[in-house]
């Protein structure tokens, strides 16, 4: 026996046309490539996206073609997205931040016909055009007026649109149709597509908008730092306008001044970023003395939350923080760090302990953690696993195949990442499968250890990698980046750890450095640190020896 309920596909553009319906006056503002602030609605981003599915299909555009963005945060690029799926193409997301050979190897693997681009990505374009055989159109995303001069044959956005009147009604199709692309660079090997469907976004979208995970509402104003190149913009595109939450769309600049700006002007609620960004975020306002009067809530992820930003986020600004984690194969949110009935007793310092951990998963997301032989675990806060997931939001493979077969015999995923599970479901990433610190059959992680170190004054940046040691295998060593104007020493930076980390996990040596290296995404890269020291002698050698 079957329900008897309407057949209704979870398609992405239902999510616009409920935003436009029943929130169209809502706001959406743009600080745009240019400088200038952009204001319109989501009706008015509904009718334009409807255009831009009118250029597409007068450019030939159709069913399962890829259409590639190389753009920033604006309205533009989300009329851009929706008028993509609307025709039932697929979006897919490039990261200008990669190397110019992962552009090109991505661009030419999905087979990209159109790029729709910000005027200061063109010169990759520019530099690698003949690499590209697929692509047949360029349009940039701005008026005719800022095209920007090219050798290239270039059309502006808005020159692009205007012969379409928006009176398109989207394409009907089935709801685990491609909806978008995201290459990933987290595994072995060239960079791998993550394909979403329809089906998969809209189940994310709703997923994560509940209170115990972001906790959005149509009176919400929502800021996505983090780019919708980045892991699926963190599902903002879709979550925000599906609860009618008003958007402010950041552009191009992340400095804690241009963040700071339109998190008091346009009154932001809620916001999402990487650690990195909210660190500039928070130099610039203890530098000048500055106060959130309108902030509620940050989301924070794509590598673990340091304790002192935590802290700062809610002692000093009344901030709640909800530490976020995961993966562009999970469409990306996988948990988030808000606190169960069980844990609601706690206060300070063991409050934070717990906001340390990246959470509980929402529904439609399972985990599990296992041993190499793909053992189960015992939940119990403490044991170290692989941690695994599944659900109808996770990768069941990766684009033509690549990588062969990616699930267990249960059709669970393995992240990559070392973690533990409490009794209660909370989820603690202690490090990276490749990155965590093996010394004297003991684990170390580096994260806890580069989280407790960055709560020491004077340190901007910290990141911690194994060395190899004669007696030990691997010891651990602290880079450290001091903040602007101070002088902090190895030493007050090894008597900070020594009240808060295990003797075990104490740093056999501390270096300070201009900068340390990030992947394109923001994150730590841990390899390019190996690397660099990978000729090292620990102090503690010598006597080992």
């Amino acid at each position: 026996m079957l329900g008897l309920m309407q057949d209704w596909p979870l398609l992405c553009t239902k999510i616009l046309d409920h935003a436009a319906t029943y929130h169209g006056g809502r706001p959406v503002v743009t600080r745009t490539v240019e400088g200038p602030i952009h204001r319109t609605t989501y009706a008015d981003i509904h009718l334009r996206a409807r255009k831009v599915a009118q250029a597409l299909v007068r450019d030939g555009i159709g069913f399962g073609d890829r259409v590639a963005t190389m753009a920033t945060n604006t309205y533009r690029h989300l009329e851009a997205w929706y008028g993509i799926l609307g025709i039932g193409a697929v979006y897919h997301t490039v990261n200008p931040r990669l190397f110019h050979d992962q552009i090109v190897y991505i661009m030419n693997h999905a087979e990209d016909r159109i790029l729709l681009v910000d005027a200061p990505f063109v010169p990759i374009i520019e530099a690698n055009r003949d690499q590209l055989p697929k692509l047949e159109k360029v349009v940039v995303l701005c008026g005719p007026e800022d095209l920007p001069a090219s050798g290239l044959d270039l059309v502006s956005f808005e020159d692009w649109i205007a012969p379409g009147d928006g009176d398109f009604a989207w394409a009907a199709f089935d709801e685990n149709t491609a909806a978008g692309m995201c290459y990933t660079s987290g595994t072995t090997g060239n960079p791998k597509g993550v394909v979403y469907s329809h089906r998969s976004n809209v189940l994310h979208a709703l997923a994560v908008s509940v209170p115990d995970m972001l906790n959005l509402s149509m009176n919400d104003v929502v800021m996505p730092v983090v780019p919708l190149f980045h892991a699926n913009g963190w599902s903002l595109a879709f979550s925000a306008p599906l609860n009618g939450s008003a958007l402010v769309m950041p552009g191009a600049r992340m400095d804690g001044e241009a963040i700071y700006e339109l998190l008091e002007t346009e009154k932001v609620s809620f916001t999402a970023a990487v650690p990195t960004v909210w660190l500039m975020l928070l130099q610039h306002m203890e530098k000048h003395d500055l106060r959130l009067t309108h902030l509620k809530r940050v989301a924070i992820g794509g590598s673990a939350v340091p304790r002192a930003m935590i802290e700062k986020f809610q002692d000093n600004y009344g901030v709640e923080v909800i530490h976020a984690w995961g993966m562009t194969e999970m469409s990306p949110i996988g948990s988030g760090g808000t606190i169960k009935p069980e844990y609601r007793h706690l206060t300070g310092a063991a409050k934070v302990d717990l906001q340390l951990k990246q959470g509980h998963p929402p529904f439609t997301v399972e985990m599990k953690i296992t041993d190499d032989a793909g053992k189960p675990l015992p939940w119990d806060g403490k044991t170290f696993g692989r941690l695994k997931v599944r659900g109808p939001c996770v990768a069941r493979s990766y684009f033509r195949g690549e990588g062969g077969e990616i699930l267990d015999e249960q059709g669970f995923f393995d992240t990559g990442d070392v973690s533990t599970m409490d009794p209660h479901g909370y989820m603690h990433i202690t490090d990276r499968a490749k990155d965590v610190i093996k010394s004297g059959g003991e684990w170390i992680s580096s994260i806890d250890l580069e989280n407790e170190a960055v709560g020491c004054p004077g340190v901007a940046e910290a990141a911690v990698i194994g060395v190899a040691h004669p007696k030990w295998d691997e010891r651990p060593l602290l880079v450290i980046v001091r903040k602007e104007g101070a002088d902090v020493t190895k030493e007050q930076v090894l008597d900070h750890l020594a009240s808060r980390v295990a003797k075990l996990w104490m740093p056999d040596d501390v270096v300070f450095v201009d900068e340390i290296p990030h992947t394109a995404t923001g994150k730590i890269q841990k390899m390019t640190l190996r690397e660099q020291f990978s000729d090292y002698k620990l102090p503690t050698v010598d006597a080992a020896e």
